[in-house]
């Protein structure tokens, strides 16, 4: 495990180019505007912009001609671009692109594409380890009221997208979750008891590390934020992923990435250590 690193934005081979990643990442570093890098290229001033914007895929060919025409010597990155770009498919959640906000489907990309995930979550049990009848109420308490299909579409691509837990290599994840999101009665006690057993039998797992923040460790950084750090094939290529009331948004400047690293360390500073985190769990299903 490399720890919270990185620059740069994980996206999938159909968005390389997006947000200030892949063609981005690359121009920019190179000093040149979206007009310098067309010229230099041979096409039209849009045609970069729709290729950062992720509106226009790229094949592997194109992704190294990219780099050495932005005079790019990163091979890792340069290798880990065209990678993504080779394995060009269409993804499960592409079958949802006219039913949710493209931000979910965004997430499951970053998601799929990851070595490995970090979620740190203050008031909510993190997204892939809920249960079907939790995360429907959570659903259910969305503003404004989503109607029962949208909430069964959103319900259907949570579980889905958990798939990466479980796949037959699955993504190593760490879970820094609040005792707060631990004793909130989602659906009720039923629901909750099942919920927090949930947890506890998937955290068994050599790949899935649950850490709980207790109540007596007091006030901590990111106490008001959802974080998902998802490392990239290379750490130019991580994103973090922020969760709000207003919609979800993608992190991929430098600066940013650094203080999320940080951020997530010092959260992780104040949980308790595993074993006692699931000590802690099965205490507050007695308790129920």
């Amino acid at each position: 495990m490399r720890g919270y690193g990185g620059h740069g934005s994980l996206r999938s081979c159909r968005r390389v180019g997006c947000q200030p990643s892949g063609s981005r990442k690359l121009r920019e570093r190179a000093g040149l505007s979206s007009t310098e890098a067309a010229q230099s290229l041979g096409i039209k001033q849009n045609q970069v912009s729709n290729i950062e914007a992720g509106r226009h895929g790229v094949s592997p060919e194109r992704v190294r001609t990219m780099a050495c025409r932005y005079e790019c010597s990163d091979e890792a990155l340069i290798h880990a671009l065209a990678e993504m770009a080779n394995g060009r498919t269409r993804g499960w959640w592409e079958e949802y692109r006219e039913l949710l906000p493209d931000s979910m489907l965004d997430l499951a990309e970053v998601e799929h594409h990851s070595k490995r995930l970090a979620a740190g979550i203050t008031a909510h049990i993190p997204g892939l380890l809920q249960i079907h009848d939790h995360a429907r109420e959570v659903f259910r308490q969305v503003v404004p009221d989503l109607s029962p299909p949208e909430v069964e579409h959103r319900l259907s691509f949570r579980i889905k997208r958990q798939a990466v837990l479980f796949d037959e290599q699955p993504v190593p994840y760490q879970a820094i979750i609040h005792e707060a999101a631990l004793r909130m009665q989602f659906g009720g006690i039923a629901v909750t008891k099942r919920q927090l057993q949930h947890i506890l039998e998937i955290s068994e797992q050599d790949h899935i590390q649950v850490r709980v923040i207790p109540f007596s460790a007091g006030a901590y950084p990111g106490s008001g934020q959802s974080i998902l750090y998802a490392e990239g094939p290379v750490p130019q290529l991580d994103t973090v992923h922020l969760d709000q009331s207003h919609g979800s948004a993608l992190i991929s400047a430098e600066a940013q990435l650094a203080k999320y690293r940080l951020l997530m360390a010092r959260m992780q500073d104040r949980t308790l250590p595993p074993s006692d985190s699931r000590d802690l769990i099965l205490s507050i299903v007695h308790d129920l």
